[in-house]
């Protein structure tokens, strides 16, 4: 319960344009220091880059590594509430999908 009311209260202050400071890039269990250091990208242009082309606001980014690639997964919400997941590929910065968010915490 009390994970919804955060989630309440980020997705509405990010609605209204005040989204709260704070680090929005969580350590995975898949991300590692090597990971990091052989992206071509970093994590603040990928932000940057899917901020700018979706129209909307990253509320959390995750590096993952698959199959010895390292990709920035994002959960960004648009001005009409819908919130979707975006996957980047670090080394090229190509965009490798866009999915709904479902409820379940997994991309639909």
């Amino acid at each position: 319960m009390n994970g919804v009311r955060v989630w309440v209260l980020v997705t509405a202050l990010a609605l209204a344009g005040i989204a709260p400071v704070v680090p929005w890039a969580r350590a995975s269990g898949a991300r590692s220091a090597h990971a990091v250091k052989s992206a071509r990208m970093s994590m603040d242009q990928a932000v940057k880059m899917v901020e700018a082309r979706f129209k909307a606001r990253v509320v959390r980014a995750d590096t993952r590594k698959q199959d010895g690639q390292v990709i920035y997964e994002m959960r960004l919400l648009d001005r009409h509430g819908r919130v979707f997941t975006v996957r980047v590929d670090a080394s090229s910065g190509a965009v490798l999908g866009r999915r709904p968010h479902t409820r379940n915490g997994r991309a639909g």
